[in-house]
């Protein structure tokens, strides 16, 4: 079977769209539902789970998908335990059984399913024949569940502040798993390795990539720029609710507009332009996102939404292609697995929890002074712009390959 012909991609497309409408199903309105069945105090913490998680599973799971098992097993394993805790997450919120057992099972669930986006991505990637001009076409994909998912929650099943989002995120995750049965075949290389250390085991033979220079500002970037993002997902949805906007998840999902746009525009973009201007214009965006913010009127964040897209693709999906063309092969989904401990790792952990900490500093009378919030949103957001402009040099060029993306 050709890995790479239509009907191949097509089912790496159908993997991206169903996997992330499972994630948006729920990701992008547990603080509303959260605050709905009284337990809004918990939200940096229900969000700081996955941050936790990062630490421990996506450099396992990423070293035995490129060492020992095909990603699509570690992907279908994966997927079965987090279907099962994510229903278990919802039942406690819906029976009251306590904010403990919600983050317990929200903590559990977020170890199985932390991985699974880094590992979709690797595993598509290394179907793809040139992803630096395919990858973002089939990207899109995931673009659309996601925002599919957002139209589904307020349009559909009315459940912007249900649990009900939860439960079909459930069912969404068992079609994902089914999708990987009829994923293109790629012929997997065996070689025999000698009994793995410790630090293979836990994919830490990773962080070497860390003294590579260019490497290490990517990585770092991501992780600061996570930071900021943390404050996106979590309390947008809150600040659309307190302005009065109806359907705030699918308000969310105008994001995704102009990112299926910088999608499509990517290839030609990588093609025509340093990548160091690439990674400043998502930074940019990122900036002017939440100064629009920060002017708290509906207008000015349905704008800052649209232009959350942007920022997401040219920073984070660049990176994405930049460690699959300059990481050796039997590396990259370490390398991916990596980029997910630096984001939803030290990024989100510290911005999940710092941003809950900022936003406790910001209330007034019971209520968030939103101005005030963003504000700080953005000059930590303009703090990042300016370190990567400084510290991103482009250089240590290995092949030519690299020469044409650095």
């Amino acid at each position: 079977m050709d890995q790479d012909g239509s009907g191949g991609r097509t089912r790496l497309c159908v993997l991206y769209a169903v996997h992330a409408c499972a994630l948006g199903f729920w990701g992008v309105n547990l603080g509303a539902v959260l605050k709905a069945y009284g337990l809004e105090h918990i939200v940096p913490y229900a969000f700081a789970c996955s941050s936790i998680a990062a630490f421990i599973s996506p450099l396992a799971m990423g070293a035995l998908a490129d060492e020992r098992m095909a990603p699509e097993r570690v992907l279908r394993f994966l997927g079965i335990g987090s279907t099962i805790f994510l229903f278990l997450m919802y039942l406690a919120i819906q029976r009251g059984w306590g904010a403990g057992w919600v983050l317990v099972f929200t903590q559990i669930h977020a170890l199985w399913s932390v991985p699974t986006f880094g590992l979709s991505t690797s595993l598509i990637l290394s179907r793809l024949k040139n992803p630096k001009e395919q990858f973002g076409p089939v990207r899109l994909w995931a673009t659309v569940g996601w925002m599919a998912a957002g139209i589904i929650i307020s349009s559909v099943l009315h459940a912007d502040k249900s649990v009900a989002s939860g439960y079909a995120a459930c069912v969404t995750w068992i079609i994902t798993i089914a999708i990987t049965f009829i994923l293109p075949e790629k012929k997997r290389l065996e070689l025999p390795r000698a009994r793995r250390s410790i630090k293979e085991v836990l994919g830490l033979d990773a962080l070497p990539l860390l003294t590579h220079p260019d490497h290490r500002v990517v990585f770092i970037t991501s992780g600061l720029l996570n930071m900021a993002l943390a404050a996106f997902y979590p309390f947008t949805v809150l600040h659309l609710q307190d302005l009065g906007v109806e359907s705030a998840t699918m308000v969310m999902g105008i994001g995704q507009i102009s990112e299926i746009i910088t999608m499509l525009a990517l290839s030609a973009v990588l093609t025509r332009l340093r990548l160091k201007w690439v990674f400043l214009a998502g930074i940019g965006f990122g900036v002017a996102r939440y100064a629009l913010f920060f002017l708290n009127t509906s207008s000015s964040l349905v704008v800052g939404i649209f232009l959350h897209g942007f920022c997401y693709t040219l920073f984070f999906i660049t990176a994405q292609i930049y460690l699959e063309q300059r990481v050796a092969t039997s590396m990259r989904a370490r390398a991916q697995a990596l980029m997910t401990l630096m984001t939803s790792g030290f990024g989100n952990l510290l911005g999940y929890l710092g941003i809950g900490w900022w936003r406790m500093g910001c209330m007034q009378d019971g209520r968030t002074d939103w101005p005030k919030f963003w504000a700080g949103m953005t000059l930590l957001t303009v703090a990042v712009f300016v370190f990567f402009a400084v510290a991103y040099k482009g250089r240590s060029r290995d092949t030519q390959e690299t020469s044409r993306l650095v």
